[in-house]
């Protein structure tokens, strides 16, 4: 390709990141810090009989581990213990981790900041003690920044996972839907909860994903976990996990990156914005080519997640009565509220972000409503990972592949030849619109303002797609303590289905070249 062409779809690229696109009002949303319930200190010196370095290990408190409670941060929980350990953690555990403890989240996952525990709200660390930590995996984020866990545990529905690594600054991942075992791990929302993994750089994750072959094990007790011969089908289609290198210094040449541009969002952050651009510019040094690409359905994605998953949440939270399950109210003379059976133990034992969800879901499936809410909302999705399919080189090994529509191409893209624009190997875009907010701000918002910001990781979740964000360098004004302070942003990669190594590779080598800070493995 020669260098003008590479040229001029950088500059396309770049003024797709400069110009703004409005989507709403979008405001900052704050994340909850959790603290470890253990006395175990983490270090890297600690070794096995073996004389293997022991993994230091943060579970979320919705994931189960032996020997500790499991509440999933919510009073209906309190005091449950789950006497086996969830299939991810039993294969951590054979892997020489050890399970320091549970770190706090929002209850059963439903929340941007880590704010709406039953037990403790989580704060930043790290001088920012003031600032949100993100949700709902605020507490594994927490435990992994301030050194306490060398890995940690979260899940990610919609981007719980990510968006607490880019408030603290650490390596966020959630592979591919149908990866890693669900067995064990309180649902919120069954289609697209996915456990995810924290740490400070990619590759202790690139090393249990990868180099351990924990994407070759399937769970037959996880009716979502990929069955083993449509894995080894979908790897044969890839490449990349072969071994793992941490530092493959040639991952980034001659791949193309896209930009979408509805993810320009006219509420980002300019620092943001502008670390964005400057990732993109390291990429070309880097011999990666970047282009714009557009996803037209992304402006509905996020009100189609915010049907889906209250809907899947009202159903599966319908079990916990006090009767089968959860702590049943003992204060009143009765569980019963104007002869419903069981009332009072939900009211009590349920937080008011968990019962507005299950409001919110009970409605959406309603006969009245279905068909207007829950059934459009799951047609959005089909178009949101439609869109996803038709920007990347890669086919999806489990859909057939569709042509490009050039009808709902937006005007600043640019064709590659007749057959339409150019098809990228990853998506490059910002993990949340803004630096970590204050908590007393986050404490203001209304519920509306925080949903809104989850807008740049809910499609990926919507498609089941990997993505991993890592900490970005942002401009900072020397002038300005709240800058020096929040100097970093989250800076997001998105692969096509089972891309997962070639992701992680990508990502390891790009997090040391837009980030200072970033430690080497």
């Amino acid at each position: 390709m020669s260098t003008y062409v590479r040229h001029s779809q950088f500059r396309a690229a770049r003024r797709v990141i400069s110009t703004k696109w409005s989507v709403g009002n979008l405001q900052r949303c704050p994340l909850h810090q959790t603290a470890i319930r253990s006395n175990t200190s983490a270090s890297n010196e600690v070794r096995s009989e073996n004389n293997e370095y022991l993994i230091n290990l943060a579970v979320k408190d919705n994931i189960a581990a032996k020997g500790f409670t499991t509440t999933c941060a919510s009073n209906i929980l309190t005091g449950n213990k789950i006497p086996f350990d969830a299939t991810i953690v039993r294969q951590l555990r054979d892997l020489n981790s050890t399970v320091i403890g549970k770190s706090g989240m929002d209850e059963f996952g439903m929340g941007t900041h880590s704010t709406t525990s039953a037990f403790e709200n989580i704060h930043n660390v790290c001088g920012l003690e003031k600032y949100s930590a993100g949700g709902s995996s605020g507490g594994s984020a927490v435990a992994v920044r301030k050194g306490e866990a060398d890995l940690a545990l979260g899940t990610d529905t919609g981007g719980s996972v990510r968006m607490p690594a880019a408030y603290t600054g650490i390596v966020g991942f959630k592979p591919s839907y149908g990866m890693l075992s669900r067995w064990g791990v309180v649902p919120y929302a069954n289609s697209l909860d996915t456990v995810g993994l924290l740490a400070r750089t990619v590759d202790p994750i690139g090393k249990v994903i990868v180099q351990n072959g924990l994407y070759r094990e399937h769970d037959p007790n996880d009716p979502t976990s990929l069955p083993s011969q449509v894995r080894e089908r979908c790897t044969t289609e890839r490449t990349g996990y072969g071994h793992w290198d941490s530092i493959q210094k040639s991952a980034i040449q001659h791949m193309t990156f896209g930009i979408p541009i509805e993810y320009n969002i006219e509420e980002l952050d300019p620092r943001i914005r502008q670390g964005w651009l400057e990732a993109a510019q390291k990429i070309e040094e880097l011999g990666g080519r970047v282009v714009p690409v557009s996803l037209p359905s992304t402006k509905n994605a996020l009100s189609a997640y915010y049907v889906i998953a209250p809907a899947e949440a009202a159903s599966n939270l319908s079990k916990y009565d006090g009767v089968r399950y959860g702590k049943r109210d003992t204060e009143h003379p009765s569980d019963s509220y104007e002869g419903v059976l069981y009332a009072k133990t939900r009211d009590t034992g349920f937080g008011s972000e968990v019962k507005r969800r299950i409001l919110l879901g009970s409605y959406t499936l309603s006969s009245e409503a279905m068909d207007n809410y829950f059934i459009q909302a799951q047609k959005v999705r089909r178009l949101v990972k439609r869109d996803f399919d038709r920007v990347f080189k890669l086919s999806n090994p489990l859909e057939d592949q569709q042509p490009f529509d050039l009808s709902d191409m937006e005007d600043t893209v640019q064709l590659e030849n007749k057959l339409g624009p150019a098809q990228v190997d990853f998506l490059l875009c910002p993990t949340a619109p803004t630096t970590p907010p204050l908590l007393e701000d986050v404490m203001k918002q209304t519920p509306l303002d925080s949903y809104m910001n989850d807008v740049l990781t809910v499609p990926a979740s919507l498609a089941g797609l990997p993505a991993i964000s890592v900490p970005m360098d942002i401009p900072v004004d020397p002038t300005n303590e709240e800058e020096k302070l929040l100097s970093f942003g989250g800076l997001q990669l998105i692969g096509q289905y089972w891309d997962d190594a070639r992701l992680l590779s990508v990502a390891s080598l790009l997090s040391s070249h837009v980030y200072h800070d970033m430690p080497r493995p």
